[in-house]
């Protein structure tokens, strides 16, 4: 059975600390929860994971949301034999996981579209079987263009584009950005009749899928996505493209309207690890159609090495006036670190249209958690075998632009992010904002509730700039350790503040029910927790959303907690280790995208 809509009553909220105030005692959710992801199963583990959600409201039409996930409703069940001998459920089979969602009533309902490309759901059995074309509830046309859509979705809509000229008159254009690579590395090179000419050097790219003027009927009909146009396909050989973000500049007073910007970490490793890594920005100026890529800043420059790790996890966003901001997260060496890691948040600018930025500018400190797991290799912030929190204190930003039309700006810079240090002082849901490009920053607080250890956090700001958001996610019990017996209780929560002349008193518009961190896993090895890297909102100038990865109606699996024990104890993932779809509930592993909305 697929996934229905809930709708939760939740408990009567404690006083929060906020920017400039308290939350009042006994105020209650104001926004209203939704299920995004409501084609996925809730059982058949890994169909039913989802995680690193992003959202975008249309500026021209506040009613049209977008929403990306990775979403493995395509992968085939859990095959007992494949996992006997890799501790993992999902075989490198070319099968795709980059969902998407639409709403039409401002995030209240959501329509995941079935389409028709390369699927494993309805494989059965113990072994892995041979992908085929069948339906999908993914991004269309990578199959057919001889692509795989790889995850790490950002979406974004702007101006339609007709006869060489943006405008909102002619309607609204929707991008979505992935990670893609060619499905010819998923086969044997002798395998015949794959289709498509598309052809990337490196390991890992970025696609960008489009749709224009978005209604129920045109989101049934696959034939109004274009194709996927690969950004740089000319990449070197080494390369592999990752965490990959897009923005359509949306207000018109600026000189550079229309124009779409995308920027991703270019790992130059051979495809593997974290260095060295250049950050890179894309630009469009006829609606995606082509790109022009650069170098925004050098891997020499981003304190690669054994001290410090490269800048990562872009975001990118432009003004009224047309600046466009490019901001990364720099980090310390977890091994190396004297304590919980120190990073930066990173800015540069561009004032030509992303033809030249200025150079990498730390603006704000972050504190990232000083345990790495011995079996992941990951930062953990709830105990081993945990959720991941590497990119906790990358940033996630948006300005007050004034869109659509770009003339009520503030442009004000509102920057969030989650401080995950080991104690409660390095805790927390930050935000820090800057009403002169960048130059000045206030002071970073948190504004997460009483009790909350937040893994990832996104802001949003209404274009008038009266209004800020946060969304956040986080556990509620304190660090275990090596306790993987107890539970792991985790949210996610949406927060907002009116703006004067500052953020004011913050107050907790939804405040969702608690699941079990333990009952996730990456969808794929079932060593460690996983909810995700990163979350997202977006604001109109007359309400806000935020979507999170939600585990309420996920179910721990007591096999898969021994056997996670066992190979903490042994050092090493031991084979072969329980099976799933045998071994454990049904809706072991059935992570949600939900959505809160007060619109």
């Amino acid at each position: 059975m697929t996934k229905n809509v809930y709708v939760t009553k939740v408990a009567v909220l404690a006083c929060a600390l906020g920017l400039a105030g308290v939350v009042p005692a006994g105020a209650a959710d104001t926004a209203t929860e939704s299920l995004v992801s409501v084609g996925s199963p809730v059982d058949a583990t890994s169909r039913n994971h989802q995680n690193e959600p992003a959202v975008a409201i249309d500026a021209h039409d506040p009613d049209l949301l977008v929403a990306g996930a990775n979403d493995k409703v395509d992968q085939q069940p859990c095959p007992a034999s494949f996992v006997a001998e890799t501790a993992k459920c999902e075989p490198d089979n070319g099968v795709g996981i980059s969902g998407v969602y639409f709403s039409f009533d401002r995030g209240h309902t959501w329509v995941q579209p079935t389409y028709t490309g390369l699927t494993a759901r309805d494989c059965a059995g113990p072994d892995p079987c041979a992908p085929h074309v069948g339906a999908i509830s993914r991004i269309p046309w990578y199959y057919e263009s001889g692509l795989v859509d790889a995850g790490d979705p950002a979406v974004a809509i702007g101006p339609r584009p007709l006869h060489g000229h943006f405008s909102w008159a002619f309607g609204s254009r929707v991008y979505y950005a992935n990670n893609t690579a060619s499905l010819r590395d998923f086969y044997d090179k002798t395998t015949p009749d794959l289709p498509g000419s598309v052809s990337i050097k490196g390991y890992q790219a970025t696609g960008v899928s489009r749709i224009d003027n978005p209604t129920r009927e045109r989101i049934a009909d696959q034939s109004n996505w274009m194709p996927p146009v690969v950004v740089d396909p000319r990449q070197a050989q080494t390369t592999a493209d990752d965490k990959d973000q897009i923005w359509a500049d949306n207000a018109e007073t600026s000189p550079y309207f229309g124009r779409v910007y995308e920027c991703n970490n270019d790992y130059r490793s051979n495809g593997r690890g974290q260095i060295p890594s250049a950050l890179m920005v894309s630009v469009s100026t006829d609606g995606g159609d082509t790109w022009t890529t650069q170098q925004a800043a050098a891997a020499n420059e981003n304190g690669h090495g054994v001290n410090e790790w490269g800048l990562g996890a872009c975001v990118i966003r432009t003004d009224s006036k047309g600046t466009v901001y490019l901001f990364s997260g720099r980090e310390e060496n977890p091994a190396l670190a004297k304590g919980a890691p120190l990073g930066q948040i990173v800015m540069q600018r561009s004032v030509d249209g992303g033809k030249s930025w200025t150079r990498p500018r730390g603006v704000l400190q972050t504190v990232n958690s000083p345990y790495v797991d011995p079996l992941s290799g990951w930062q953990v912030i709830d105990g081993w075998t945990g959720a991941r929190t590497g990119t906790s204190g990358s940033p996630s930003v948006d300005i007050a632009n004034g869109a659509p039309d770009g003339t009520d700006a503030t442009d004000r810079i509102i920057v969030s992010w989650a401080n995950t240090g080991a104690d409660a002082a390095n805790q927390g849901a930050m935000i820090s904002s800057s009403t002169d490009r960048g130059e000045n920053w206030s002071e970073p607080q948190s504004v997460a509730l009483p009790g909350d250890r937040p893994l990832y956090s996104a802001p949003a700001i209404s274009p008038s700039g009266d209004r800020a958001y946060v969304v956040y996610e986080a556990v509620t019990s304190p660090w275990r350790g090596s306790d993987i017996s107890s539970p792991r209780p985790y949210h996610g929560v949406f927060m907002s503040a009116p703006i004067t002349a500052g953020i004011g008193e913050w107050s907790a518009e939804y405040d969702g029910p608690t699941g079990d961190l333990r009952a996730t896993f990456p969808g794929g090895r079932l060593r460690e927790e996983r909810v995700g890297d990163y979350l997202y909102a977006a604001a109109s100038r007359s309400y806000g959303v935020g979507v999170w990865i939600d585990v309420r109606n996920a179910t721990v699996c007591p096999a898969i907690q021994d056997w996670r024990a066992a190979s903490l104890a042994a050092g090493t993932a031991v084979l072969p280790p329980p099976s799933p779809l045998t071994d454990c509930p049904p809706t072991f592993g059935n992570s949600d995208v939900f959505a809160a909305t007060t619109g």
